[in-house]
């Protein structure tokens, strides 16, 4: 896989900055507003992917890219799937379901038609594997190895501590760590930009877990 060209620190680090301004806002804008502010942050994750890599050398899609991120896709369901009866029966640290019912909510809510429902899904797909492993994890990888894969799903769990939804938080690092691990082994963006835009169609609009 060709790497991206060298950027400076700084550089870098004004991206990142801008990524995580956009999620804050994001995890803090009204309800109403959470839509519109998501498309907002996965712009701005495209962006900076894009001035600092040019996309060079990150799809290269095949059958089996894709094959393989749609396997994930269903693995990372059933791991939540059984987490969910985990939850359920368990209520660790005090998550339940109306934890659960809260995310849902912000993307597949009734007012929220259909179309706009699977656009921002997409946007989100391709907008946080641009950028946390398109950017961070590609970054990463040479010095931490499938190392690299977990830090990026820790930092990424950790900005979500401000919606103070525990189980946000969780499914967060369980997610990134799968999609991680299919950008670190297939080496193209296309199979975990697959996987995870396969598991948002399932998870919130084809087979919700409730």
């Amino acid at each position: 896989m060709e790497r991206p060209r060298t950027t400076h620190r700084p550089i870098i680090a004004a991206g990142l900055l801008v990524v995580v301004a956009s999620m804050v806002l994001l995890f803090t804008v009204p309800q109403a507003y959470f839509i519109a502010a998501t498309f907002a942050s996965m712009t701005c994750m495209m962006a900076v992917t894009f001035l600092l890599t040019r996309y060079r050398g990150f799809f290269r899609p095949t059958a089996k890219t894709i094959g393989f991120g749609t396997v994930t896709a269903v693995a990372l369901y059933l791991i939540f799937y059984l987490g969910n009866l985990g939850v359920m029966a368990l209520h660790p640290f005090g998550m339940s379901a109306s934890a659960e019912n809260s995310i849902y909510s912000l993307i597949a809510s009734p007012s929220n038609p259909l179309f706009l429902q699977v656009g921002v899904l997409a946007f989100d797909a391709g907008g946080y594997e641009s950028f946390f492993r398109g950017v961070l994890q590609t970054r990463l990888q040479p010095r931490a190895g499938v190392g690299s894969v977990f830090m990026v799903a820790l930092f990424d769990a950790l900005l979500h501590i401000i919606t103070l939804n525990p189980l946000w938080v969780v499914t967060t690092f369980i997610a990134d760590s799968v999609w991680g691990l299919t950008y670190y082994y297939s080496k193209d963006l296309t199979s975990s930009v697959t996987s995870h835009f396969i598991w948002d169609l399932i998870i919130f609009i084809l087979l919700p877990i409730h």
